[in-house]
């Protein structure tokens, strides 16, 4: 049985109650940024990526959390279109987009 989808790409869209003290990705406009990506991703011709919306990764704090499976490979990505079109090109190559790994 082959695989459908190669890589999927998790990004986390979670919003937070304001009045909690934690961040939350959707305040830093993940759902726009995931849809970019999704968009992206596709227009490259990309069909063996699966790019979706995530509840939380629980690493909100580190800016857009981002994890590619099955490496386990975690992003924090900017909302600029040059972040978003290197992540493309890791979902295209496989190579990792070592400028927007996510450092703990």
């Amino acid at each position: 049985m082959s695989e459908k989808f190669r890589l999927h790409a998790f990004v986390c869209t979670n919003q937070r109650d304001p009045k909690k003290p934690r961040e939350c990705c959707a305040s830093k406009n993940a759902l726009d940024v995931m849809t970019r990506l999704k968009r992206a991703a596709k227009a490259a011709g990309i069909h063996d990526v699966r790019v979706n919306k995530a509840g939380c990764l629980d690493r909100c704090e580190h800016g857009i959390s981002c994890v590619v499976y099955p490496n386990g490979i975690w992003y924090t990505i900017p909302d600029d279109d040059k972040a978003i079109a290197r992540i493309v090109e890791h979902l295209a190559e496989g190579k990792a987009a070592d400028e927007f790994l996510m450092v703990d």
